[in-house]
């Protein structure tokens, strides 16, 4: 029999908040994070809005030399798993270290080191690249400098999907725990992508929003008027535990894991499969693994990206999972606040999920207001709904033809 999986606590950095309260108040006000880029001129560029992290101050949290040594992605990552921390209640220092593990999703990693470091290279030579570049670079970096700051020895590594990078390590990290290889896994995701080349790559491929004279408005998923995502940043971080373990400590529990399941479309790189097939079948599997009925799910956290393909093939699936029922559940999407933060969406996706359920409230999507006939569902427009929420799905689909489903339930003994 496998271990029972809670969630005890939760650390977020966000365009809409940088604390997990701030951030959930935002959610359920249907306040937009998304404003003008400010890291660097976007004259030329046809995308010039995200969702960046407003008044992060890195040095505020860490040291000054550390902070030089640190992508932004291992920043947020490190800073938001000291708030998760705080907020479990967890004395590492009364734990045994080789239980606890690191599993963290990222989809790009140091993209910003990289540019910096090959602008070094091209303008000043090859001796001019840091030594520090590869260390902060590398994808992985973000798990690994958690586990060294903490002295944690339990699994750690880093998993990498794309958009749905943090879902699959929170179901790797949910495996692990069940399989009794630990007792507590820091998981979640991480990202810092709001730079010149992801930009650049982002727009000329036409998958970003160019509603650029009205940015609170731009992400709007579900809507007939959509027209592509807004980047994001930032981190969503995750303490998974046993039930035996926070039982064994008294830990508080906001909702129990109880399901996971990932797929592939193998069918094109950045489109979803016309059908929807490999969310169908990553749904249906994530509710079976979970022991529920479809119509035990009162609400799902869509991927909702804002794309007028994404967000009809999703529908689609939808519907498909759960026929007529599809009309009855609550969905929404975290990304029409926040913006679409790829390898970190899965993270703080996850935790609005779990506060949906924890506190049976549901945040709306904003910017619903033209509706399209093809995603004709209840999106929770605009304003939040107060409701049961005995089980939710997140999903979190990314390019590649990655498909992840998390099911989150209440907690009972």
């Amino acid at each position: 029999m496998s271990n029972r999986v809670v969630v005890t606590g939760m650390g977020v950095l966000s365009p809409i908040g940088l604390t997990l309260e701030s951030y959930w108040d935002a959610l359920c006000a249907g306040r937009s994070g998304i404003g003008p880029i400010t890291k660097f001129d976007v004259t030329d560029f046809p995308s010039k809005i995200a969702g960046e992290l407003k008044g992060f101050i890195a040095t505020d949290h860490l040291d000054r030399k550390e902070v030089r040594r640190m992508d932004e992605f291992v920043q947020y990552a490190v800073v938001a798993t000291q708030m998760a921390l705080e907020d479990s209640g967890l004395d590492l220092e009364g734990e045994d270290k080789e239980r606890i593990g690191v599993v963290l999703g990222s989809g790009v990693g140091g993209i910003s080191t990289f540019e910096r470091q090959h602008s070094n290279l091209v303008h000043k030579g090859p001796g001019r690249v840091s030594p520090f570049f590869i260390p902060m670079m590398i994808v992985d970096m973000a798990a690994g400098y958690i586990s060294i700051v903490y002295g944690l020895k339990g699994p750690n590594y880093t998993t990498v999907s794309a958009c749905s990078s943090g879902g699959h390590g929170i179901g790797s990290a949910l495996r692990i725990l069940q399989r009794g290889e630990a007792d507590v896994i820091i998981t979640g995701g991480t990202e810092a992508s709001i730079s010149e080349m992801a930009v650049s790559g982002f727009s000329n491929m036409k998958a970003l929003s160019r509603r650029n004279e009205e940015p609170t408005r731009a992400s709007r998923p579900f809507d007939a008027e959509r027209d592509g995502f807004v980047l994001g940043e930032g981190a969503g971080v995750i303490i998974l535990e046993t039930l035996d373990h926070a039982r064994q400590r008294h830990a508080g529990i906001y909702a129990e894991l109880v399901g996971y399941a990932a797929t592939a479309d193998a069918y094109h790189m950045t489109h979803p499969h016309e059908t929807g097939e490999g969310a169908v079948r990553a749904m249906r599997l994530a509710i079976k693994d979970a022991h529920l009925q479809p119509d035990e799910i009162d609400y799902i956290n869509a991927h909702g990206t804002s794309t007028p393909l994404g967000d009809r093939i999703e529908t689609i699936a939808v519907k498909e999972v759960f026929g007529d029922y599809a009309y009855t559940l609550a969905m929404s999407s975290t990304k029409s606040l926040i913006g679409h933060l790829l390898g970190a969406s899965g993270g703080l996706e996850f935790i609005a999920t779990t506060l949906a359920v924890s506190n049976d409230r549901v945040h709306p999507t904003i910017n619903y207001e033209n509706p399209d006939p093809e995603c004709d569902l209840d999106y929770v427009p605009n304003t939040v709904q107060d409701r049961p929420v005995r089980a939710a799905l997140t999903n979190s689909f990314g390019f590649g033809g990655h498909n992840v489903s998390l099911v989150v339930k209440k907690y009972t003994e």
